[in-house]
């Protein structure tokens, strides 16, 4: 992989960034809201927000700003791989992982945009009821439409920002029977948003191995513990590979880690 290349001013580069989340998230002129409100009110807030409103990305500004963190530092330290998202809804944070290697002028790394584009799998009720049972309510099925976007529209989403070229590929399918086979030879960033037990469980076991040392694991849903066990895949997962570096918390839902040297 070689090095990023500097065209143009860092200010301008960061003004870029800066703009481009923002742009995503919908929060040039609102606020997004707020992870840690009541309950309640942070899902009449989500919808309105995300779900009934513009936004590409339902990221926070601090999982955006996490997911630059690690991208701009596996550039810098030369870190070999692509980029993938598994779970992107709108496409938002892929959109956002393109714009960073666009604004350093890398050339030689993908962004895979992997998701079923049919919306979140049914879980087995047997062994995740806890899931089971939020996939059934109204809420998922009715009003977040089980997150459901087509990869027209991810691919639409791309073009709008100028961001869909040669350097973005699309994995279309359960991640059970796309990430296996993907042809995704390293990686150096690899972000999970299936939201289940098995959509994270398939992503880990699919991807871990070809993580390159130095890069890193985001689990966006790890600390959720309403309604997924996404906490509890990431943790069979590292106690399976004995990993034991520390997670380290993003916010109160989100966390990550760096594939130890």
């Amino acid at each position: 992989m070689t090095s990023p290349t500097h065209n143009g001013s860092p200010d301008a580069r960061r003004l870029y960034l800066e703009l481009l989340k923002k742009s995503l998230t919908n929060t040039l002129f609102a606020a997004e809201p707020d992870t840690d409100r009541d309950q309640k009110k942070y899902v009449h807030d989500f919808i309105r927000h995300y779900i009934k409103g513009s936004a590409i990305s339902m990221l926070p500004q601090a999982r955006m700003d996490n997911l630059q963190q690690c991208v701009v530092d596996v550039l810098q330290r030369n870190i070999p791989g692509d980029l993938i998202e598994t779970g992107v809804w709108r496409g938002g944070a892929t959109i956002f992982m393109r714009g960073v290697l666009k604004a350093y002028s890398v050339t030689d790394r993908r962004v895979w945009v992997a998701d079923s584009f049919q919306g979140l799998p049914e879980p087995d009720a047997a062994r995740f009821p806890t899931e089971a049972k939020y996939h059934a309510t109204p809420l998922m099925k009715t009003l977040y439409g089980k997150f459901a976007v087509g990869v027209d529209e991810v691919k639409r989403n791309f073009e709008a920002y100028g961001l869909l070229d040669e350097q973005v590929r699309f994995l279309v399918g359960w991640f059970k029977d796309t990430l296996p086979s993907a042809p995704i030879k390293k990686l150096a960033v690899m972000r999970l948003d299936g939201d289940y037990y098995d959509s994270t469980m398939d992503s880990l076991t699919a991807l871990y191995d070809k993580l390159s040392p130095g890069g890193y694991v985001i689990i966006d849903d790890y600390g959720e513990d309403v309604w997924t066990n996404c906490r509890q895949a990431t943790e069979d997962f590292r106690q399976q590979w004995n990993i034991t570096t520390p997670l380290v918390r993003v916010d109160s839902k989100c966390y990550f880690w760096q594939r130890e040297q």
